[in-house]
């Protein structure tokens, strides 16, 4: 059924003529004209953090204190047994201590025979002209001849000087001075005669010469000693006041060599043994042996210029030196006075006390006081 064309809803075509609207973006318009007010735009959402797994306890590592102490001790072993290999490698043997007929039997305790010779080895002119040693002349002779009995129990070291120019008897020689033997065959031949003069047998034998001595004493700093009186000896090189003092090197090579005093050869002995043990006191002290700038050029300059016996090592020297660094009997072989002989002027030894001196010393005994010389 048409509708009527007056009809209100009668709707019109739209003309084909009209322009297309094309639709805008929304654009907020401020108030009052004033520009749009930017909006911040909210913080985005964070999605809840998970709860992180929970971390096993941390294991503290074991600290292997024992491992550790364990390599530093091999570590220092290894070091200190290298340096006393190196050291006693160092060391000139001889063959002092040979076998012979009739030789005295092994007594008890331990028995050093320590030689110091006056052997230039090694030494050049001006060596030989700042020590005063005078030059080469001949075959090597003893200054100094010490016996030191280390006994095996407790008691004290015993250090006896036997004169040089003691008369006595030099396998295959005849009767002669004591340091001759030394001049004529040698260590072996001083050894076995003072051996067969005493009744004591000798355990270790060591020979220092005149640099080497010196040498020791420089690498220590000097060794203190005190003089009773001075001593002016052109001769030794040495010009020493009385009283407390430090020697040095050529010093004190001067000192164990001098016999320009009252009693000569007796005042020597006595200053040799004075001055072995104050060496060997300042060279065990801790200031010595904890001091790695002083106990090494002390163990190297010892190695190098002492000679020992074929069977004796560093360890034994280290022995001798630790058994010597508290009180000492210090004495001499009694003497019944001197003589000319058909070989110069001797010293002869007073028989029947020099054999109850050698015998106690064969048996480990302490030697009676009534036979001990006194003396520094």
């Amino acid at each position: 059924m048409s509708r009527p064309p007056n009809s209100t809803q009668h709707y019109q075509r739209e003309p084909d003529w009209a322009p297309r609207q094309t639709p805008q973006p929304y654009r907020e318009q401020g108030y009052g004209g004033e520009p749009p007010r930017r909006r911040t735009p909210p913080p985005p959402q964070r999605s809840p953090r998970r709860p992180e797994p929970a971390k096993p306890p941390r294991v503290r590592k074991k600290r292997h204190w024992g491992r550790r102490f364990g390599l530093v001790f091999l570590v220092l072993a290894l070091l200190v047994g290298g340096l006393v290999y190196f050291v006693d490698s160092s060391l000139t043997r001889v063959d002092a201590l040979s076998s012979y007929d009739g030789r005295v039997a092994d007594t008890p305790g331990t028995n050093w025979l320590l030689v110091g010779s006056d052997s230039r080895a090694g030494m050049t002119p001006e060596q030989e002209a700042a020590l005063a040693t005078g030059g080469e002349v001949g075959p090597s002779r003893t200054d100094t001849i010490i016996l030191i009995h280390i006994p095996e129990g407790s008691g004290a070291t015993t250090m006896v000087s036997l004169p040089r120019d003691s008369y006595v008897s030099v396998p295959g020689n005849g009767q002669d001075k004591l340091n001759a033997s030394f001049a004529l065959g040698g260590p072996p031949l001083l050894v076995q005669t003072v051996e067969g003069a005493t009744g004591v047998r000798i355990d270790h034998y060591a020979e220092i010469g005149f640099g080497g001595f010196a040498g020791i004493v420089d690498a220590l700093g000097g060794v203190d000693v005190c003089l009773q009186s001075a001593i002016d000896d052109p001769l030794a090189g040495i010009s020493l006041p009385a009283g407390c003092q430090e020697l040095a090197g050529s010093d004190a090579l001067g000192f164990v060599r001098s016999r320009a005093t009252a009693l000569a050869d007796i005042d020597r002995m006595n200053n040799q043994r004075q001055f072995m043990s104050a060496l060997l006191a300042k060279a065990t002290s801790p200031a010595t042996f904890l001091n790695p700038l002083r106990i090494w050029p002390l163990m190297k300059d010892t190695a190098s210029s002492l000679s020992v016996d074929e069977g004796d090592h560093f360890w034994n020297l280290a022995s001798l030196a630790w058994a010597m660094r508290g009180d000492l009997v210090k004495t001499t072989v009694p003497v019944a006075g001197f003589e000319d002989s058909d070989v110069g002027n001797v010293l002869l030894w007073d028989n029947d006390r020099a054999s109850q001196f050698f015998d106690a010393l064969a048996q480990d005994r302490q030697i009676p006081q009534d036979l001990l010389t006194s003396g520094p």
